[in-house]
């Protein structure tokens, strides 16, 4: 076995109890009684800031109510409500730029309600039980065709499945899930959670989903234009800025994403090739990631 000082590109650096280690979640799940404890904090504010701060525009005191009640499942319907990949979001999502640094508590005590775990705690509990919050629309006998099985494309097939429309994904990879499947570090989205909220989901009824089919590659807009009502295209933007310098197409320069990708699809971690010196040309979210893993 290699170790973390051998030279070159190799795989094996680290022992399987260390990779788990290293990879386990970066931030443990709360529990009930935590929950309780972090939801007790919020003052439940009226104009919430918390709420203008939210891409998603999630009823945050609300669902953090509702969870002080004891009723996360309607806390999770809450936020499922505006965005049904909130599970996904309370993982990645930068609550300390966002909602919890306009929380007044971090204004007044520099020290937030811990929304996004508190979303987390919620999301995760009704996530675990058999059941779906929402229900399909009587059938319109419509169908929409949406290319692209990431975030967008899966959040519109499951309101469009919820209007009572039949729908089918398409997507060229292999999986889906898009960015949350093959772009999020594997440190912040343990257990293959990505597909299993894929499954959750869809297990609304209504939604296809074919993979391996690529737009241009053998699937055609104006073929779907003529199957269906309507086409969605959430076709994502998952590409990369080149450098546009002299080897930037050398043995062993990497993008950021293609290498998440790998590490987060790789069944083995102790197989995939890692150097011993690494420089990383970039100080974004992405760039931090791939440093960190």
């Amino acid at each position: 076995m290699n170790s973390a000082f051998t030279p070159g590109v190799v795989p094996e650096r680290l022992n399987a109890e260390e990779l788990a280690q290293n990879f386990g979640d970066l931030h443990a799940p709360l529990s009930a009684h935590e929950a309780a404890v972090a939801a007790d904090r919020c003052y439940f504010c009226h104009d919430a800031p918390c709420i203008t701060a939210c891409p998603t525009d999630i009823d945050i005191p609300l669902f953090i109510r509702q969870i002080s009640t004891g009723t996360p499942e309607a806390a999770a319907k809450t936020i499922f409500e505006m965005n049904i990949l909130g599970g996904m979001c309370a993982r990645v999502c930068p609550t300390e730029d966002l909602c919890e640094q306009a929380c007044v508590r971090e204004m007044a005590e520099g020290k937030p309600v811990e929304i996004g775990r508190l979303q987390r705690f919620a999301t995760d509990t009704l996530m675990a039980k058999d059941t779906h919050p929402f229900e399909r629309a009587k059938a319109t006998g419509k169908r929409v065709a949406v290319v692209g099985a990431g975030p967008a494309g899966l959040s519109n097939a499951h309101r469009l499945a919820m209007l009572g429309h039949e729908v089918v994904i398409y997507d060229a990879r292999p999986k889906a899930g898009g960015l949350n499947e093959y772009g999020i570090a594997a440190y912040k989205s343990t257990d293959d959670f990505a597909a299993r909220e894929v499954d959750w989901l869809m297990s609304i009824g209504g939604i296809m989903l074919e993979t391996g089919q690529a737009l241009g590659d053998g699937l055609r807009l104006d073929r779907l234009t003529g199957e269906f009502d309507a086409v969605f295209l959430a076709v994502g933007l998952g590409g990369v800025n080149a450098l546009g310098i002299a080897g930037d197409d050398t043995e062993g320069v990497e993008d950021a994403v293609d290498f998440i990708a790998d590490l987060r699809q790789a069944s083995d971690l102790s197989k995939l090739p890692v150097g011993r010196n690494v420089v990383v040309i970039g100080g974004g979210m992405t760039a931090v990631d791939a440093a960190v893993q």
